[in-house]
């Protein structure tokens, strides 16, 4: 196996299983600190963190033009991809959360179709997209999540909201953007720029008068540490490295397989019950990501210059 190929494998792996935890993570987060503020402070943290390590590392120096790409990408991915899920956890369960996140591969095909000189998708990956929603919504079913009532439909348009942001800032990502060649200076840039975003979306809204140093749990504490080491400084870099290494629907297969992750850390962590239906769909989804990869695999290779 080559060097570049175990890179990508490995930035595929931290992305399924630490995106899969990360929903919790920002349900626990939420219990004690307003959810701006707890983004600005996740990302904040996390930006200073990757770029100081960049910049130790020798990364080439930011121009002006990395920085307004970065602060371009950052608002998409950031503010309104991540911060709609936070603002949509406030309103909706985290499981139910993640199932309207796993329409974001449908997006991204759908706007990568619709782009300039975009290729039209082959029927095969649309029937696996289609296994693959299939399987999340066997998996988290809103009727068990909310106990058969009705679904916040600010919190589901939110979520759905955040998948569409999400996936046009890694479409730009994936097709030319003029960031950084190191992705842990990218990501470090977005973060920073994102994180002083949220801690302004914070003050409009009048976070810091619900705020209280004194209030935050430990569980919530430990929950934001987690969220920023993990899910931010190595998560977000794995995933700014895949985008730059494979294609945005291959790129966007975590989406289906953060929900198989939630249940299965559950079920070892947790000690919660695998049923029949979570196998069943985690089969399905299994065979979704496999159809996607293969295909989006062939396709980059011809796509490549």
């Amino acid at each position: 196996m080559s060097q570049n190929r175990f890179r990508l494998l490995a930035a595929f792996l931290a992305v399924y299983v630490i995106w899969g935890s990360t929903y919790l993570g920002i349900r626990f987060a939420l219990e004690t600190i307003p959810p701006f503020l707890m983004a600005g402070m996740r990302f904040l943290a996390a930006g200073m963190i990757l770029f100081a390590w960049a910049w130790i590392g020798g990364a080439e120096r930011p121009t002006r033009s990395h920085w307004i790409t970065a602060a371009f990408v950052g608002f998409l991915l950031l503010i309104g991809g991540n911060g709609g899920v936070v603002l949509a956890e406030t309103r909706i369960p985290s499981g139910l959360a993640a199932l309207f996140i796993a329409t974001e591969p449908f997006f991204i095909v759908l706007l990568d179709w619709l782009r300039p000189s975009g290729k039209r998708p082959k029927p095969l990956v649309f029937l696996a997209l289609v296994l693959g929603f299939l399987g999340v919504s066997l998996l988290v079913s809103p009727g068990d999540l909310i106990g058969g009532g009705r679904v916040d439909p600010i919190g589901a348009l939110l979520v759905i909201a955040a998948s569409i942001s999400w996936a046009l800032g890694s479409l730009y990502t994936a097709r030319g953007a003029r960031l950084p060649k190191s992705p842990m200076l990218a990501t470090g840039m977005e973060m920073l720029i994102g994180g002083v975003m949220f801690v302004g979306l914070a003050s409009v809204a009048g976070e810091w008068s619900r705020f209280s140093v004194a209030a935050v749990s430990l569980k919530s504490a430990l929950a934001v540490l987690y969220l920023i080491t993990f899910g931010a400084v190595v998560a977000f870099t794995a995933y700014v490295y895949i985008l730059k290494n494979t294609t945005p629907a291959r790129a966007s297969t975590y989406a289906f397989v953060n929900p198989v992750i939630a249940v299965f850390l559950g079920w070892a962590l947790g000690g919660e019950v695998v049923s029949g239906r979570a196998l069943l769909a985690a089969a399905f989804i299994i065979a979704a990501v496999v159809t996607i990869t293969r295909h989006q695999a062939t396709s980059h290779t011809e796509s490549s210059p």
